[in-house]
């Protein structure tokens, strides 16, 4: 039972690094875009028409922008983790016959 456990864990590990890397390569750049310009439109909305340039409405594009960053790097490091937990299940399911096999054949030689 241990060993599927730690094949499941080291699955999910490799996962969430394999999500975070590709948020670096793929999502870093749409996290400032969409952040800024989600946080501008709600500013806009807000405001009643076009937003003048002030340390406010600057700061909350900022927050926005970090808030895009984190949403799209949270969503990569669990989708990430879902497929590698997925993954270590299914290295796990096709490894586990051969070990019975062998058990069962040691079992036999005793």
């Amino acid at each position: 039972m241990k060993p599927r456990k730690e094949m499941v864990k080291m699955g999910t590990k490799i996962g969430a690094a394999l999500g975070g890397i590709a948020f670096l390569i793929f999502g870093l750049i749409p996290g400032f875009y969409f952040g800024s310009y989600g946080s501008l439109v709600v500013i806009k909305h807000l405001m009643g028409g076009p937003v003048e340039p002030t340390v406010i409405v600057r700061m909350a594009i900022a927050v926005g922008t970090v808030l895009g960053i984190v949403c799209i790097a949270s969503v990569c490091i669990v989708v990430g983790s879902i497929a590698g937990t997925a993954l270590g299940y299914l290295v796990e399911a096709m490894t586990a016959p051969a070990e019975a096999k062998e058990t069962a054949a040691a079992k036999a030689n005793k």
